[in-house]
């Protein structure tokens, strides 16, 4: 996988705490920098190591499913993006409170980094160096985050669904991707 794929699915999976993090802004109103990193760390920190997680198991098996790797990480890919696409749909607007507590931030940060732990199952069976990508992952997520409680302070929750819905495509064609080059498709 090389670094224009990684950061694609880094920013693919960090726009479920993009939007979250943008709701965040909204509920706070007035942030500062310590309060954008904070959720920046919380988020940042979990999706790099949710797909470390997943890697791990994922090396368990990669022996015994070699031959239908390529189907796994298309089939994940997919059904992550596809739920993600199908959110940013929704017309439910689910903001957290503006509490920066382990109690408030624990559970989102689990929550949007879940896509990550599959992510890091399907990694197992890529050419990725592991390192690189769950670090990869968590700075572009910390930053990104960073940058939704800004947004959601300035301008509320308009770009929420956009970029679940942006993330989702994303992943999807990675996973597509996969798929077309491990069947020769793909040069």
């Amino acid at each position: 996988m090389g670094l224009l794929e990684l950061f694609l699915v880094a920013v693919g999976l960090s726009m479920d705490a993009f939007a979250v993090a943008v709701c965040k802004g909204l509920a706070l109103r007035k942030v500062n920098w310590r309060q954008m990193a904070l959720v920046g760390l919380w988020f940042g920190g979990f999706q790099a190591l949710m797909p470390l997680l997943g890697y791990f198991v994922g090396v368990q098996f990669k022996d015994q499913i070699t031959f239908i790797d390529h189907w796994i990480a298309f089939a994940l890919l997919a059904v992550i993006g596809g739920n993600m696409v199908r959110e940013s749909f929704s017309k439910e607007e689910e903001c957290p409170d503006a509490s920066l507590s382990v109690k408030a931030m624990l559970p989102m940060a689990i929550a949007t980094s879940i896509d990550a732990l599959a992510v890091g199952v399907g990694f197992a069976f890529l050419d990725v160096n592991i390192g690189a990508a769950v670090s990869f992952i968590g700075v572009i997520t910390f930053l990104l985050s960073m940058v939704g409680v800004k947004v959601g302070s300035l301008f509320g929750a308009k770009y929420k669904s956009k970029a679940e819905l942006a993330g989702g495509v994303i992943l999807i064609l990675l996973g597509l991707k996969i798929l077309l080059e491990h069947l020769g498709v793909l040069g």
